[in-house]
C-alpha cells in the first residue's frame, strides 16, 4: 500500500459553462482505508474549518465516501 494518484480524461465530455461538470480538474479522490477512517477524516477537517458538502455515505455505485472544499474551492473526495 503505497500512494497513487489516478488522472482520467474524457475526450467526449464538451465544455459547458453552466456545468459542474466542467473541463480540467473536476476533484481529487483519496482513498483511506476503510469507513472508520473516512468518517474521521470528514470530522477532523470539518473541525478544522473546511466546509463538507457531501456527508459520508455510500454512493450507488457502491464507494463509501465524503466530500470536502479545499480552501480553492476543489472539491476533494475522501473514500474507503
Amino acid at each position: 500500500g503505497g500512494a497513487r494518484l489516478e488522472l482520467m480524461q474524457r475526450a467526449d465530455i464538451a465544455p459547458r459553462a453552466d456545468s459542474a461538470e466542467q473541463m480540467g480538474l473536476a476533484h481529487l479522490a483519496m482513498s483511506v482505508g476503510d469507513e472508520t477512517a473516512v468518517n474521521q477524516l470528514t470530522e477532523r477537517l470539518r473541525n478544522d474549518g473546511y466546509r463538507v458538502v457531501g456527508e459520508p455515505r455510500t454512493t450507488g455505485d457502491g464507494y463509501y465516501e465524503s466530500i470536502i472544499l479545499d480552501p480553492d474551492g476543489n472539491r476533494i473526495e475522501i473514500t474507503k
